[in-house]
């Protein structure tokens, strides 16, 4: 008997180890299955945490794009109001510019040596001083280039004469007078040029 309980004890210890084996297997593919499950879903958090942070990177680079499209419209619409500002007289200033060239005309045509005209030529000299005033608090400049290199970009060459004793491509008598609006060329300066 004593060998049967032994022979028992040792059958039970095997069939034991047995379904203790078998128990094993069946907790290792448990946890090999709740790993990989877990593997899984951290894999799928990966994927979706990359697809986000490209989304973000993307909406930085559209936001950063949209600001510097901000930035520049709003330099282009304050450089557009300066120029507005500075050449919205423009037409006017060259409307008075003929007044000015009439007035001029006036004083060189009247008979400077006639004592009644001394009132009238006073006047018409406070008139043009005070218009000439009134357009260079504006910013307009008279362009008068005599005797000094012709510049194509402010005179306008109206005949060319050989004169001694005078470089080539100088100035030599202005026709009629220049004017610029804030450094922009109003009208040219209409010379006569040296040969």
């Amino acid at each position: 008997m004593e060998e049967n309980t032994e022979q028992q004890a040792a059958e039970e210890v095997v069939a034991e180890t047995a379904e203790q084996a078998v128990e094993g297997e069946v907790v290792e593919e448990q946890v090999v299955a709740e790993l990989s499950e877990e593997q899984q879903k951290i894999a799928e958090l990966e994927q979706k945490l990359a697809a986000a942070q490209a989304t973000i990177d993307g909406q930085k680079d559209s936001v950063i794009r949209a600001k510097a499209e901000v930035d520049n419209i709003r330099r282009r619409s304050a450089q557009e109001v300066d120029k507005a500002k500075k050449f919205a007289l423009e037409k006017f200033a060259g409307e008075l510019l003929v007044v000015v060239d009439n007035l001029e005309r006036g004083l060189e045509n009247i008979d400077k040596d006639d004592e009644s005209n001394k009132a009238m030529i006073e006047g018409i000299e406070l008139t043009l001083q005070s218009l000439l005033a009134a357009l260079d608090k504006f910013g307009v400049n008279v362009v008068d280039p005599k005797d000094q290199p012709f510049n194509p970009e402010l005179h306008q060459a109206m005949s060319m004469q050989p004169v001694e004793g005078v470089d080539a491509n100088t100035v030599i008598a202005v026709m009629q007078k220049g004017y610029e609006l804030n450094g922009r060329l109003l009208r040219p300066a209409m010379v006569m040029v040296s040969k």
